[in-house]
């Protein structure tokens, strides 16, 4: 895949330099020559043959994430006191706060 972009880019390069070197051509004509010719195919080119690889990477990583999911789930069954509960204090969650707005009560 990368012989291939090489060889291009090689090529694409020759022509710039034909076209700045040219009586005829501009150093202008030469950097739209090797941005049109050269890397936005080639960036192209690229991202479309790297999809095979990036969707491989991610598999992996999510098939990773599924086996550590898995291990800590059986670990966890295995001994349940080996996670802490969030509720373990035995107090209510809004027993340590205090309450902004004060109760008013009705006169009567």
């Amino acid at each position: 895949m990368y012989l291939v972009a090489i060889a291009w880019m090689y090529v694409v390069v020759m022509m710039t330099i034909a076209e700045a070197a040219s009586p005829g051509g501009t150093l202008l004509g030469a950097f739209f020559t090797l941005l049109l010719y050269g890397f936005l195919p080639l960036s192209i080119l690229l991202y479309i043959l790297g999809t095979p690889g990036r969707k491989r990477r991610i598999k992996a990583i999510q098939e990773q994430e599924a086996l550590a999911a898995a291990q800590a789930k059986t670990s966890a069954a295995a001994d349940p006191q080996s996670g802490i509960s969030p509720d373990a204090g035995g107090q209510s969650p809004t027993a340590s706060q205090t309450p902004r707005i004060t109760p008013v009560r009705e006169e009567t």
